[in-house]
Parts: structure tokens; sequence; C-alpha cells
């Protein structure tokens, strides 16, 4: 993959210089953003609805590119890919967590996590193998064979992170992770993902809930496509 920056130690997990996005009509939902994320950061990206905050994760998750600037993710220059290497590079150093889980129903939570390494060329057995240890390290190794309907909302969001997580990411991206959750699943999830983190994944948390966002080490605020406080 072209595009890779010379290996160092110090390069930032996510790195944006003065990234713009303008949509049509035209809505400018990025205004010249910097940020730097290093490895190992548990951070908060927040800010209301309309703020900039999810169009951030859409580039940062490179599903999304900026009008302008520049964006590296794991020291790649998301500009210089192909739409082939951004999709190997999101399923070798991007792991997603969603509000509403995305959990395929009619299969069991060991495949729902398999699936998270359909397209990086790994079979089938060492795709379930690695399966059952990222749902025994959220906590769901009692819970392998068991589908969506027959789960929890805060299970099934573990299943969600196991799924992200095993592919081992460098960089994890939480959109609203806890936003369909009572309150004490959230507070679950939350504690699960500080602890991985605290193993050494670097997590982004993208939420609308100051509450939330106030208990991270880090916050990045956003308001009108701009970081406000970083």
């Amino acid at each position: 993959m072209s595009g890779r920056a010379a290996k160092d130690t110090a390069v930032p997990v996510v790195e944006l210089l003065d990234a713009t996005k303008t949509y049509p009509g035209p809505v400018h939902a990025l205004r010249g953003v910097t940020l730097r994320v290093d490895a190992g950061e548990l951070l908060a990206i927040v800010g209301p609805s309309g703020s900039g905050k999810s169009t951030v994760l859409n580039i940062v998750g490179t599903l999304d590119r900026p009008t302008t600037g520049t964006v590296r993710v794991a020291g790649y220059d998301v500009g210089s890919l192909s739409d082939a290497q951004l999709s190997a590079l999101r399923a070798r150093h991007i792991g997603f967590v969603f509000q509403h889980f995305h959990l395929a129903p009619g299969r069991d939570a060991v495949d729902n996590v398999a699936d998270g390494l359909l397209y990086a060329g790994v079979p089938l057995k060492e795709r379930r193998a690695r399966s059952r240890k990222a749902l025994e390290r959220v906590g769901l190794g009692h819970r392998l064979g068991h589908r969506p309907n027959e789960l929890s909302g805060g299970e099934k969001q573990r299943v969600a992170i196991a799924r992200a997580l095993v592919g081992e990411p460098s960089l994890l991206l939480a959109d609203e992770p806890t936003g369909a959750l009572d309150t004490a699943s959230g507070a679950v999830v939350m504690d699960l993902l500080h602890e991985l983190n605290a193993e050494g994944t670097t997590v982004c948390v993208i939420t609308h809930d100051n509450e939330i966002a106030d208990a991270l080490p880090r916050r990045v605020r956003f308001r009108d496509g701009e970081v406000v406080h970083a």
C-alpha cells in the first residue's frame, strides 16, 4: 500500500491537517479542522447534532474523504489511496462500534464476530477461533451460541465491540455506543471501553452526551464544523 509514512513510534494514529468537508448547498460540515490522536489515547469527540462530529467519524474511518486538507490514519495519507486500498486500511487498522449494533439476526455471536474478518482473508476455522477469543475478552464466553434476539442490549453491544476488536485494529471508533442502552448497560459498555484502552487500544468515542465525554481523559469539542476545544 502506498502513502505510508516512515516507521516511527511517534506517528499518530489519526492526524487531520486543515481538513474541510463541503456538501452541495453548500453545507460546510467541517471548516479547517486540525486534530491529532496518538496511540493509546481514550478520547471523546463531542458536540450537538450538526456540529461536525459525525462527519469527522466518516472521514477518520475512511468512509468519506475530505474536500480539502490532509487526513492520515495509522500513518497512511488517505488522499493518496484508492478505494480498494482504503478498504484494506479499514480492515487492518479500524474497528467500528455503532449505536444500533448492526448484528445479523440469524447468526450466533461467534459468527457475527467472525464476520468482522470476512475481508481480511482469514480462513473460516481461524475466524471462528479468533471470534471466540474476542467474545471471551468482552466477557461473553458464556453466550457464544446465542443469537441477537437471545441477548440483552448491553450484550449485543459487547458482541459488536468484539466484532470491532477481532481484527486487532489500532483504532476503535465507537459512535454513540451507549445511545440505545439503559443506564446500567451503558455503564458496563463504557467500563469495557476503558479496559480495552488500558490494554493498549486507541479508543475514540463519538457522542453528544456531555456526561459520557466528561468521564474520558480527553475531550475534543465540535461546534459548527470547527474544533472549539481539543
